[in-house]
């Protein structure tokens, strides 16, 4: 009754403030973290810490915050808690030792507007699709891979041809490079403030204008080509002898068309193909691109190490034989060269969202069921405790005291467990081959007194900012 009363005593300003200040507590329960949950900055009501975020360097933001509170922490992104997962130890604990713990990845706002209701492709799909598609998609890069050796054929042709343009200064084919400057915008939104926005308020952000609509639009027009290659190919089909990939994918769309199953119960459909190959195209196209290019910024900052890496592919290979991948355990400088460009290049800098789908602990927190989760991959590769010299450029990190090759447990630009990327053997290819074929041929510089960047532009990748250098013949 007490409370009946002071509601009738109260004016319009008086209820609209009791109202607004009971939605605030119920807000506040609503969001409250349950008992031994990981520490982190204060947020906002409904805003969350998504203001807060250094949106240009947010790997280097979070990085910091981990020297705060701990390798792990919370932040509310809008309606959404997220845990961050940083340095080696911590991230191979989340992402290794407990993979089935953070298997999944969670609903994602933008992700389902632009799939559309298909399978979510390799790289947001989970559960009995997930297995399937990326079980399939590893088997097919292996036998195109190795047991036919058709990759490494191809790669070798695309040098040559690359070598034959930049001799002759023939320009690339403008489709291609138009669809090329869409998947790098993508992207680049993608991994945006606008996307954080998106996902933490779609209903919202669904209805404004802004940059984030363009990311539905350069999907679209990037799936239009994807579909095209499809169509083509079922034109010319032989059972008898798939070409590749979409070929297989095609045929066993086949086969799960006479199963109970059915082929939406574990992704065999056009529609999932198209997500497929955009997500194969992704990470087969954009990341080996990147690395490449932060490749030449870091040969010409450090002409020594270039002058090395020719040297040793004289003497492997000399200057007139096609590079090989058999020539890679010989050359282990080299090697050493093109992993510290990947680690320095950070060209994933946080690792793609997770969902805990039990409830654990983590770094001696509890991490309830459904909790959403991200590992800072950069701050695996420049873990002070991991690497000797973590802010340089230094090849010796990758060698031994004789000079030989040697892997590093937190060398992670490809992430770990069971959700790492699955093109990683393609991409180990793709770097040998073209950066190989690169120095062999050419030596690269820029104009005096001009200092490349080497802070880069974050989107879901991380791109050097636009440069120009000198490609001279050797």
């Amino acid at each position: 009754m007490w409370l009946c009363d002071l509601l009738l005593g109260l004016d319009l300003k008086g209820i609209l403030l009791f109202i607004f200040s009971t939605l605030l507590l119920v807000y506040f329960l609503k969001k409250r973290n349950p008992p031994n949950f990981p520490p982190g900055p204060l947020a906002l009501p409904l805003l969350g810490n998504v203001f807060s975020i250094d949106i240009k360097q947010p790997h280097i933001y979070l990085t910091k915050l981990a020297d705060a509170y701990g390798n792990v922490f919370c932040m509310r992104l809008g309606r959404d808690t997220t845990v961050f997962v940083s340095g080696y130890k911590m991230v191979k604990e989340a992402l290794v030792t407990q993979a089935e713990n953070f298997m999944d990845r969670p609903d994602n706002p933008m992700v389902s507007r632009l799939y559309s209701g298909n399978s979510a492709g390799l790289f947001f799909s989970n559960g009995q699709v997930w297995r399937r598609q990326r079980r399939f998609a590893m088997t097919a890069l292996r036998t195109f891979g190795v047991v036919k050796n058709s990759l490494e054929q191809s790669i070798c042709e695309e040098s040559r041809q690359n070598m034959t343009k930049l001799n002759q200064n023939k320009t690339y084919d403008h489709n291609f490079q138009t669809m090329l400057k869409n998947l790098t915008d993508m992207v680049h939104l993608e991994g945006s403030i606008w996307a954080q926005l998106y996902n933490a308020f779609p209903r919202l952000m669904k209805s404004l204008p802004g940059p984030h609509n363009a990311i539905f639009s350069l999907c679209k027009s990037l799936e239009a080509f994807i579909r095209g290659e499809i169509e083509r190919h079922k034109v010319d089909l032989d059972p008898n002898n798939p070409r590749d990939y979409i070929d297989t994918f095609l045929m066993e769309e086949k086969v799960w068309r006479r199963p109970l199953e059915g082929n939406r119960a574990v992704g065999f459909y056009d529609g999932n193909l198209v997500l497929c190959c955009l997500d194969l195209f992704l990470a087969g196209t954009e990341t080996t691109s990147k690395t490449l290019q932060w490749g030449l910024i870091y040969l010409i900052k450090y002409p020594h190490i270039q002058e090395k890496v020719q040297a040793e592919i004289d003497r492997v290979i000399g200057q007139t034989r096609q590079p090989t991948m058999a020539d890679r355990s010989n050359m282990p400088y080299t090697d050493a060269v093109i992993h510290e460009i990947q680690r320095m290049g950070n060209i994933v800098p946080l690792n793609g969202l997770r969902i805990a789908t039990r409830d654990t602990t983590l770094g001696g927190y509890f991490i309830p069921k459904g909790t959403t989760l991200m590992a800072n991959l950069t701050s695996v590769l420049f873990d002070k405790t991991e690497w000797e010299t973590p802010n340089t450029f230094n090849p010796g990190h990758f060698l031994d005291a004789d000079g030989k090759f040697v892997r590093r447990g937190a060398f992670l630009p490809f992430s770990a467990g069971k959700r790492a990327c699955l093109g990683e053997g393609l991409a180990r290819m793709e770097l040998f081959l073209f950066f190989v074929t690169l120095l062999q041929k050419l030596c690269f510089s820029t104009l005096d007194g001009v200092e490349l960047r080497t802070e880069g532009i974050i989107g879901t990748t991380r791109t050097p900012h636009l440069f120009k250098i000198y490609a001279k013949p050797r």
